[in-house]
């Protein structure tokens, strides 16, 4: 079982920065890969970006790409999305996620274990 706790939200002002961060519970956090996801008011969950259990494969989506970067730190059981140049449409509620694989994936369904979900807030 694998428990995960995000971390970092907050409200900011466009074009700011924000690090959240998941720290994750459990043995095996380093053979899993991780994703982040997020929800806006009366919308889907969409993906955000993944990373593969070793760090090695990362994938964006495309209204993130350039200007977050996701990474892991698997010694602290710990992974992280920067992000910079913040836009309003980047508000939503962000959820940290775990695969039962090592290998990464961009849809919800691949994915096992989630958080409870930090709150971001970019003010225009």
């Amino acid at each position: 079982q694998v428990q995960l706790v995000e971390s970092g939200g907050g409200l900011v002002q466009a074009g700011g920065s924000l690090r959240l961060s998941c720290v994750a519970s459990g043995p095996t956090f380093s053979s899993y890969a991780m994703g982040w996801f997020r929800q806006a008011p009366g919308q889907d969950r969409e993906f955000v970006a993944t990373i593969s259990w070793s760090g090695s494969r990362i994938s964006y989506a495309d209204s993130v790409k350039g200007r977050f970067t996701i990474s892991r730190d698997n010694a602290k059981n710990t992974m992280y999305l920067q992000m910079n140049s913040l836009k309003p449409e980047d508000t939503a509620v962000y959820y940290c996620a775990s695969r039962s694989v090592s290998t990464i994936a961009t849809t919800l369904s691949q994915y096992r274990y989630w958080g409870q979900g930090t709150q971001v807030t970019v003010s225009s």
